[in-house]
């Protein structure tokens, strides 16, 4: 029998930094058998601090700026926990995740979360300033910024707190971006507590200070600010500063919760010794910024954080198998290319004299993107070779499969599906009133209805609590579409092969993240049964109660309106995923729309809705034909009103498709008509996973319910109406 390896230790990554972008790229190169390798990070990319002044500058879109970290957690086979870490116990040895009630569980942790430039000592600052770190968030807001700028919405009006090397390129940049806006001057206005530039040599210091005079920027130094006001910096002495646009690039500052956890530290910064183990817990690793090198401390700078990765890439590996760590010795000084706005570099490196150069540019332009191609150039993985000895027609069989998917793509096809319910005998109970094939069963419990349903699904993310969330989300979806309202669950969980402790540390990640799904809800989790297999599966049969009489696929009507409460795509996104194709970003606003629950959408549809289900496994095509079938009837479809996932009709440009598409396509085709081979068309026969709710109701009521849909916060469309026919969709 073929045995899969056991988990038996678990490393946890804190935070997405540079450090620990190469450690995931490294672990993907050489993964360890029996480590489960996990990220928790609060967004699905991490911005590099590098190209940050050339964006701000406007010579890099915003996606070159990123790390996408969903592309790379899959690639390295790691967890990603999308969500900031808030606390960590090093008793316990467990992380504290926002929006989550139960820790992350860890053997081994790694920071790598680095610092922020809030100004929480200066008033006004939290309301009315943004921060330079984190990179990401300061990139979107001057991003807005300067969309309000170009149209006329503000003026060219920016004040730069911090007149560092870091406040220097900033203020470069942003100028050089303003004056190429419009017409109206750029006001950038540099601030300085003390003397500008005060840690750089003389002679970089005085390059620096002709640039920023030449480009327009004013400096102010020895110029204390007292608050942030709407639109106005105040001074101690002197008028006040007008901006539309305030950042705080001025000092370092680690995140304020790692000061509460006892590890060791100085002034926040985790204290680490020459193997970047914290000084106190020795299972806790810390790289980048946010980290104090005890034993030759250095200013913070990304150089550093790049040559700590081989280091701690070796240590977390050594440190797992027992063997001897590797000791890290920062270098002296580096050489510093300082950005000025334009295509041109600073460079400072003691003793050579201060140069400013279009070539310097180029040189870190290319230093820049060498880094970055580093994540975007992930090379497939090998397949697993095939046992030496196989039966005939095997290799044939593989040759150019795609992994199987997970969620609804990996499901039995709708051919398969029905040929084998056909053969199942009519009910003989009086109460039970469903057939197979409908979305759920029906039972009449002493003058009650109750609605029963069951589903399962291969998990599509390798965090359980998140996984948990979707797969109940998915399994109340029948009972949603019969106007049901959830009452009960019972669980069914197949977890990897672990040692006990994490094992039981996941079925607490599982259990708290279904019970407070269903309550939500209104239901409760009341049992279930769990075992050990190959891979993480998840599923739920759930019971529901309908206090009037339930809506089925049957009762669509000539002249009723289609409703749709959900885009369409997750099936493509989901394959496009696995193979390292889609965007992190994508992915994450992806699995947002795929917990949040259809229960307010269901109130709504219900008491209007002829006939209803929701749209899963066999795509819009498949389930839509579902409702005809019963129904009797046809319909006008238009894709064009169909709303779908961002990313979704990209990819399926690209020839993405779920494993079941073929079979859902198959199913589908013979009863479509006037369709076209677009992307958009082929994603009428895309599998859905938490797919929206599908509702024929009266023409008169589309837009009353289409407005309650959307002002709940559902994006629902009419989608088309029915007619009278046989079961068929014509496409317009």
């Amino acid at each position: 029998m073929l045995q899969s390896i056991p988990l038996v230790r678990d490393v946890v990554m804190i935070g997405g930094g540079h450090t620990h972008a190469l450690v995931l790229r490294a672990w993907a190169m050489r993964p360890l058998a029996g480590a489960r390798l996990t990220l928790i990070e609060p967004g699905p990319t991490a911005a590099y601090s590098g190209m940050l002044p050339g964006h701000i500058a406007g010579h890099y879109s915003r996606e070159a700026l990123d790390i996408d970290l969903v592309r790379l957690a899959r690639f390295a086979g790691a967890r990603l926990i999308l969500g900031a870490a808030i606390g960590l116990d090093p008793t316990a040895r467990q992380i504290r995740v926002s929006r989550r009630s139960v820790p992350v569980s860890y053997d081994i942790a790694s920071i790598d979360i680095g610092i922020t430039s809030a100004m929480p000592d200066l008033p006004g600052f939290a309301a009315f300033g943004v921060p330079a770190k984190p990179l990401g968030t300061f990139a979107a807001k001057w991003t807005d910024f300067v969309t309000a700028v170009a149209a006329g919405r503000a003026l060219p009006r920016v004040v730069v707190i911090g007149a560092g090397v870091a406040g220097a390129e900033l203020a470069l940049a942003m100028a050089h971006r303003l004056a190429r806006l419009g017409d109206a001057q750029p006001d950038v206005t540099l601030v300085e507590a003390a003397e500008a530039f005060a840690t750089l040599p003389a002679m970089t210091r005085r390059v620096l200070r002709q640039r920023i005079e030449a480009a327009g920027v004013t400096l102010r130094e020895q110029c204390r600010l007292t608050h942030l006001s709407d639109g106005a910096a105040h001074l101690r002495d002197g008028p006040p500063l007008p901006f539309g646009f305030c950042v705080g690039a001025a000092g370092t500052r680690p995140h304020s919760w790692l000061a509460g956890t006892g590890l060791a530290h100085v002034q926040g910064f985790v204290s680490v010794d020459d193997r970047l183990r914290s000084l106190s817990h020795p299972n806790v690793y810390a790289v980048g910024d946010c980290a104090h090198l005890s034993f030759s401390p250095r200013p913070k700078a990304g150089v550093y954080a790049v040559r700590e990765a081989p280091i701690l890439m070796h240590n977390l590996r050594a440190d797992l198998a027992g063997r001897s760590l590797r000791r890290y010795r920062p270098q002296r000084d580096y050489l510093k290319l300082i950005s000025l706005g334009e295509q041109t570099a600073l460079a400072d490196r003691r003793p050579l004299p201060a140069v400013a150069a279009p070539w310097l540019w180029r040189l870190k332009d290319r230093i820049d993107r060498r880094f970055m191609e580093k994540f975007s150039d992930l090379p497939p993985m090998a397949a697993p070779a095939l046992p030496r000895e196989y039966v005939a027609g095997l290799a044939e069989e593989l040759a150019g499969e795609a992994p199987l998917c997970g969620g609804c793509g990996s499901k039995v096809g709708p051919l398969e599906l029905s040929e084998a319910l056909d053969r199942l005998p009519l009910p003989a109970r009086a109460d039970i009133l469903s057939l197979p094939g409908d979305d759920a069963a029906l039972i009449r419990v002493k003058g009650l209805l109750q609605v029963v349903t069951t589903d399962h699904l291969r998990a599509v993310v390798g965090d359980p609590w998140l996984m948990t969330r979707i797969a109940a989300i998915h399994a109340m979806g029948d009972i949603w579409a019969m106007g049901g309202k959830p009452q009960m669950a019972l669980a069914t969980v197949i977890l990897p092969r672990m040692r006990e402790a994490m094992l039981s540390a996941s079925l607490r990640e599982i259990l708290d993240a279904a019970s407070s799904v269903l309550r939500a809800e209104g239901a409760e989790l009341a049992g279930g049964h769990t075992t050990q297999g190959v891979e993480l599966t998840i599923g739920f049969t759930v019971t529901g109660i309908c206090d009037r009489a339930p809506v089925t696929l049957s009762g669509a009507r000539p002249g009723d309106a289609l409703i749709l409460t959900r885009p369409i795509g997750s099936g493509t996104l989901l394959a496009a995923e696995m193979r390292g194709l889609a965007k992190g970003a994508d992915m994450a606003a992806l699995y947002a729309a795929m917990t949040e629950p259809q229960g307010a959408a269901s109130a709504i549809l219900t008491p209007l809705a002829h006939a209803m289900t929701d749209v899963t496994g066999f795509g819009l095509a498949g389930h839509l034909l579902s409702v005809l079938r019963a129904s009797g009837a046809g319909a006008e479809l238009f894709p064009a009103d169909i709303p779908l996932y961002n990313g979704a009709e990209d990819l399926a440009g690209r020839g993405v498709r779920s494993t079941i598409f073929p079979a859902n396509r198959a199913n589908a085709m013979p009863h479509i008509y006037a369709i076209s081979e677009t992307a958009r068309s082929a994603l009428l026969f895309d599998p859905q996973t938490c797919g929206g709710l599908l509702a024929a109701l009266p023409q008169a009521d589309a837009a009353p319910a289409l407005d309650a849909l959307l002002n709940a916060g559902y994006r629902a469309a009419v989608i088309g109406r029915v007619i009278s026919g046989p079961p068929r969709i014509d496409l317009h």
